[in-house]
């Protein structure tokens, strides 16, 4: 089942996946206003048209000794189709990073990475980050708090102001 527009209960289920993913059909189906059956089977939509792409446990990095975070903006020697490929590429196989996106502006791609301290950070960012392929530059910021983290995307553009409330 293809999923052609986002309704109120498609909405509500967003919502609802969004703040809790451990939800239970059922109470996934009583908080949306829907039976059981046929709350599974929009659910089961909106993973197959790709609007829920998955489902996993947030942790607290610092709890897990990753105290560090850095932003790290990589400037790339050449932008060229072959030579962003094969950096990309050794960016994915880091899992110190933990978020890449293009940028514009200065710099290629701008990069979130995790550390248990500055000086794990100073070591991978000499050790690994620096002898990427193509890199010409880093340059690097430290988080020194986090006001907002990872948050629920927001879906109020998708729907009447009513559903936009999570309701």
């Amino acid at each position: 089942m293809k999923i052609e527009m986002i309704d109120k209960f498609d909405l509500a289920i967003l919502y609802a996946l969004q703040r809790d993913g451990r939800l239970s059909n059922a109470e996934l189906a009583n908080r949306v206003g829907l039976s059981a059956a046929p709350c599974w089977r929009r659910v089961r939509a909106l993973e197959e048209g790709g609007y829920i792409v998955g489902y996993r446990a947030e942790l607290d990095r610092r709890k897990i000794g990753l105290g560090v975070l850095a932003f790290v903006r990589v400037d790339a020697e050449r932008n060229t189709g072959d030579a962003t490929r094969q950096l990309e590429a050794a960016i994915t196989r880091l899992p110190e990073v933990i978020s890449c996106h293009y940028i514009s502006g200065n710099g290629t791609f701008e990069l979130q990475v995790v550390a248990e301290d500055l000086d794990s950070f100073s070591r991978f960012a000499l050790q690994s980050l620096i002898n990427l392929p193509n890199v010409k530059d880093l340059q690097t910021s430290f988080s020194l708090g986090e006001v907002k983290a990872a948050g629920p995307l927001p879906l109020g553009h998708l729907g009447s102001g009513e559903t936009a409330t999570g309701r």
